[in-house]
């Protein structure tokens, strides 16, 4: 049996190691086998594409990579043939500009793709949000007149190259408004860690009005981080009703929801109005009802208002006429456009009045000392007004000149003190010393006043030098007490119980 088996054996080894083999091994080395590219594959709209080992051809008009496999001229007319008809006919100089198309598009995709370029188009990006929204600037500006300006600016400086890099940078619309929301929470989010993290914390609060009479609850917190004390504006709430009850729930609602606890709170600083400052029913008292230990007071900017409302009947009159006289010229339109013209030909250093309002409590200083500078412009306007105005007359008085001349000093100087009392890191004792010698100033100026020396009021000192008349004794005595009532009138308004303009903890 053995004989006959061997040779069996032995064929089917010979069959093995044989023809198949052979054959196993040429079908390998044929599928091994790549077709290599030739440059005159691009006149058919092909360019090389792939590795060394496996070259494949791409096409420059719709960027399909096909196989290697494919790498011929039959397959590759084939393509440009039947998916680019239109361009069949071209020549090798048109394949050659869409190939380096190609490759620029390349480079900045492969410039987006990177990191480093990629971050600093976000970073960039997030930079101009920034300034954007610092400026309170519509978020459409950087699209509109940010962008552009960057581009001229740094293809005049730079190169043209560089300008179109600007491109890569998101600074649409949405964009800008998505980076401002996002550093707006961020700040937000750091704002009440630093909050939570503190022992202890402290409030002011204030309403006001804007531009378009929307009431707004405005809030500003002090708190300690890494031993400095901080200030920041905590929230800014749309009120619809300004009642206490209203208030206590917008401050509860913000507090309880970001988690800041009311046992941290130790003061409270507001005006004197009712909703806020009430026993009963007031802010401070529903506060109160919570924690009971948290401290009142009375802003001091807002007693320093208090203490200036306070006006002799006459210099009253004087400010109440002077507001009727601006907003003659101001509040009309064809008279504003007069006005500015006059004085545009008269070559006077200011265009325009300003318009006096209540709520803005350096608006009186400002006003008053608008009006006097342009006295003489306005002299001129009424009398080349055809209808006559009542009031046209008191710029021809004498007395009344001078008095509007105290009334633009002594509120200027208010301005100042009122300015020196805000900004950061202003505690009770800076607000103190500054009380202490505004007072002494104004015993000064009285004295001052008496001896007929007027340098610490500078509109008053230039009108009575210009005139040929001197001050009344009558007057000169009226402005004198008048300082002496404001002297009182600080002593009780700010040294009897002085607040803080946001508390000191």
């Amino acid at each position: 049996m053995d004989r006959w088996l061997k040779p069996k054996r032995k064929a089917t080894e010979d069959i093995i190691d044989g023809p198949s083999c052979s054959k196993q091994s040429d079908l390998s080395q044929k599928k091994t086998k790549c077709r290599k590219y030739d440059v005159e594959y691009l006149s058919m709209g092909f360019k090389c594409s792939g590795s060394e080992h496996e070259q494949q051809p791409q096409c420059v008009l719709c960027y399909e990579i096909l196989s290697n496999e494919a790498m011929k001229p039959s397959k590759l007319r084939r393509h440009l043939e039947t998916k680019h008809k239109e361009h069949a006919t071209k020549s090798t100089e048109f394949f050659k500009n869409k190939e380096q198309e190609l490759r620029q598009s390349r480079k900045i995709i492969k410039k987006t793709a990177i990191g480093s370029f990629k971050e600093n188009a976000l970073k960039a990006s997030y930079e101009v949000s920034m300034l954007i929204a610092k400026a309170g600037k519509p978020h459409t500006i950087a699209e509109e007149l940010t962008v552009p300006a960057a581009k001229a600016m740094v293809s005049a400086m730079v190169e043209e190259k560089a300008a179109k890099d600007l491109d890569l940078v998101p600074l649409s619309n949405n964009t800008v408004k998505r980076r401002i929301d996002k550093m707006s929470d961020n700040i937000k989010e750091q704002l009440i860690e630093r909050i939570c993290k503190s022992q202890y914390y402290s409030l002011q609060v204030d309403e006001s009005t804007d531009i378009a009479n929307k009431s707004h609850l405005l809030c500003y917190v002090r708190y300690k981080f890494e031993r400095n004390i901080i200030e920041d504006l905590l929230f800014c709430r749309y009120l619809i009703h300004t009642t206490a009850e209203e208030v206590f729930s917008t401050f509860n609602e913000f507090l309880t929801s970001n988690g800041i606890q009311w046992s941290k709170c130790i003061g409270i600083s507001t005006d004197g109005a009712r909703a806020m400052s009430g026993r009963l029913t007031g802010l401070v008292a529903r506060i109160r009802e919570i924690n009971s230990s948290v401290v009142w007071h009375h802003c001091c900017i807002h007693r320093e208002s208090l203490a200036t409302k306070k006006m002799p009947e006459e210099l009253k009159k004087v400010l109440n006429e002077s507001v009727k006289i601006v907003n003659f010229i101001k509040a009309r339109s064809l008279n504003s456009r007069l006005f500015e013209q006059l004085c545009q030909s008269m070559d006077s250093d200011h265009r325009q009045l300003l318009l006096h309002t209540e709520v803005r409590w350096l608006s009186r200083g400002r006003v008053l000392f608008r009006l006097f500078e342009l006295r003489d412009e306005i002299r001129v306007f009424f009398t080349e007004l055809e209808s006559p105005f009542a009031l046209d007359e008191r710029l021809h008085d004498y007395t009344w000149l001078a008095m509007l001349a105290y009334v633009a000093d002594i509120f200027t100087h208010l301005n100042v003190l009122n300015l020196s009392m805000q900004g950061v890191g202003i505690t009770i004792f800076n607000v103190e010393d500054k009380i202490e010698a505004m007072i002494k100033k104004l015993d000064l100026w009285a004295r001052c006043l008496s001896q007929r020396n007027f340098d610490s009021f500078r509109n008053m000192k230039t009108f009575l030098e210009s005139a040929d008349d001197e001050l009344e004794k009558e007057v000169l005595d009226f402005f004198i007490q008048h300082l002496q009532d404001f002297v009182s009138t600080f002593h009780f308004q700010m040294k009897a119980k002085i607040g803080l303009k946001i508390l000191s903890i």
